[in-house]
């Protein structure tokens, strides 16, 4: 849009079949509190009655504050792509390629104990000369492995918000082309015609008969049902 601090905010969700479905897209001012609150109590006005078990995103803090109000109940979890371009903007690029592959140490474990001392090795190994890259990594610890506590085959979708990412690379793509030439609706029109072509290439929910048991409250530990024989029998007799 024209002015730089105009922003589009949209939300990916899934289905019941595990497809990837566009779920609300609108203008917001700098993703503001007061923007994700306005597009949230929208979508509780069209029947959404119970708020997403977890939800992915980048550091932006008007979209968490907005999440905490409306929908208290949700789980967090952060973005790695975000987080990792983040901890590595804060460090030498000598280091660079290094502290990647220690990133992905921590959020490729296969179980959150893993996690957590992959974790520990890379707070050892920068916090003395980096602390300002550790202390980016840190802070956001307890979000950035909330992914352990669901089914594992979810775990690629939850640990980043790619999906929408890449659809806004083409977005951005054409609106530097022509920029300054969009008005508020040619540009929201744009890029809800462009999110629905994307739409038809997003991959499919690995896992996605674990849905019910996700909405349903079941614990997963480190991508494992905790359902019991019994209730595993009752749930496929039903």
């Amino acid at each position: 849009m024209k002015d730089a601090k105009d922003c589009v905010l949209v939300v990916i969700g899934v289905n019941e079949q595990g497809q990837k479905e566009l779920v609300a897209l609108e203008d917001g001012f700098q993703e503001s509190k007061e923007s994700w609150l306005d597009l949230m109590h929208h979508l509780q006005s069209l029947g959404l009655k119970n708020g997403p078990q977890v939800a992915t995103g980048d550091g932006a803090l008007g979209f968490w504050a907005a999440v905490r109000e409306v929908f208290p109940q949700t789980r967090h979890q952060r973005c790695w792509l975000h987080k990792t371009l983040n901890v590595l903007d804060k460090l030498p690029r000598t280091l660079q390629i290094k502290a990647k592959s220690d990133l992905h140490k921590i959020w490729m474990s296969p179980t959150r104990v893993n996690a957590d001392k992959a974790f520990d090795d890379f707070i050892r190994s920068y916090s003395a000369k980096y602390p300002k890259a550790t202390k980016c990594l840190l802070k956001d610890r307890e979000v950035l492995l909330t992914f352990f506590d669901f089914p594992a085959e979810h775990w690629k979708p939850l640990r980043t918000t790619n999906p929408i990412e890449s659809t806004f690379s083409t977005v951005r793509h054409r609106t530097k082309k022509a920029k300054g030439c969009f008005s508020r609706t040619t540009i929201l029109t744009m890029v809800f015609k462009l999110c629905q072509s994307a739409e038809k290439h997003w991959i499919r929910l690995y896992g996605f008969q674990w849905l019910a048991e996700v909405i349903k409250g079941v614990k997963f530990v480190n991508g494992e049902s905790q359902l019991t024989g019994e209730l595993i029998n009752a749930r496929d007799a039903a």
